[in-house]
């Protein structure tokens, strides 16, 4: 099955961001045909600074690298490198109803947050419809604030059939509902916006564990029990742990013999351990920007065959010669 999702080049990345997309990622190229880009056309709806949206997109590279896209697994590209995506997004806007546009949840909550009306802002579904329909995608992993977009492009995709025949693959949307909200050190969805986030890539094990101690905890004196349900701590301290960790985990928590001080620490352990492979890989990618790059231009190129066959076809039947 052909499954498609797409990354945005937004700065550092958090736990949050692991648990909640990378994680379920990275184990699904084990068992899907997975096609990953880096979106920054997309970006450009936010991006003000070139130098830095360029700096991000190749971070953003290294980091996924290193945390465990296999390129041998997952074609890997970033958006640009495949400029169909544009013709494909211009010809689709003819089939998109500026209805269908003005409904768009997505659209409203970044206006009401200070992002400029733009033409860009408002058609993003359009070209988020190009990157799904380009390659016959089947599955669209996504966040439930973008189901909305998955089911314009649907909507779009079923319009172009109708007037040409079956062109475009309808794709599914699929939502990870098992994985729960990842806890920010105030107890808030983790959060770059909110400033509650830990790192993935702390520059140190010592700044590491200064984030972790100013994680929220209850007032429970050393030496009483502490409870681990709602704490912070501990949900963080669960995403590392299989069954029986969490269990020893409780035990501890249960105790009195331990306060809150030493399960900061036993967290700041368990997430150095967790991305110690993750920073040495990192460390060579930065080193050796030439691989990543030559890495995406190999994902692109894949990509590239698959969207010109796709392309030749559109045109035919909408008459570009």
């Amino acid at each position: 099955m052909r499954v498609l999702t797409g990354i945005q080049a937004s700065g550092k990345l958090h736990i949050g961001n692991y648990f909640g997309a990378m994680k379920p990622m990275i184990e699904l190229q084990e068992r899907e045909e997975l096609f990953t880009f880096i979106a920054n056309y997309h970006s450009l709806t936010t991006s003000k600074d070139a130098a830095l949206l360029r700096e991000l997109t190749l971070d953003a590279a290294i980091d996924y690298l290193s945390l465990g896209i296999n390129p041998d697994k997952t074609t890997f590209w970033v958006q640009s490198d495949v400029p169909e995506v544009l013709e494909l997004y211009w010809i689709l806007s003819k089939f998109t109803p500026m209805g269908l546009l003005e409904r768009a949840h997505s659209y409203k909550d970044k206006v009401a947050k200070g992002i400029p009306a733009n033409h860009a802002l408002f058609s993003y579904p359009v070209l988020m419809a190009a990157d799904i329909l380009l390659m016959d995608t089947e599955k669209v992993p996504v966040g439930k604030d973008q189901i909305q977009h998955v089911e314009m492009t649907r909507d779009i995709a079923i319009k172009f059939n109708n007037e040409y025949g079956e062109i475009f693959t309808l794709p599914e949307y699929q939502v990870e509902d098992h994985i729960a909200t990842i806890p920010g050190i105030d107890g808030q969805k983790m959060s770059k916006s909110y400033n509650n986030a830990i790192d993935i890539f702390m520059e140190t094990e010592k700044k590491l564990q200064k984030r972790c101690n100013q994680i929220l905890t209850t007032s429970t004196p050393l030496g009483e029990p502490l409870e681990y349900n709602g704490c912070h701590v501990y949900n963080l301290a669960a995403l590392f742990l299989d069954d029986a960790g969490k269990s020893d985990l409780q035990r501890r928590y249960q105790s009195g013999e331990e306060g809150y001080g030493h399960f900061k620490k036993y967290l700041k352990e368990l997430i150095w351990e967790e991305f110690a492979e993750a920073r040495e890989k990192r460390a060579y990618y930065i080193e050796h920007p030439e691989v990543v790059r030559e890495i995406l231009n190999e994902g692109a190129n894949k990509m590239r065959k698959i969207a010109a066959e796709k392309m030749r076809t559109v045109r035919e039947v909408v008459g570009i010669l």
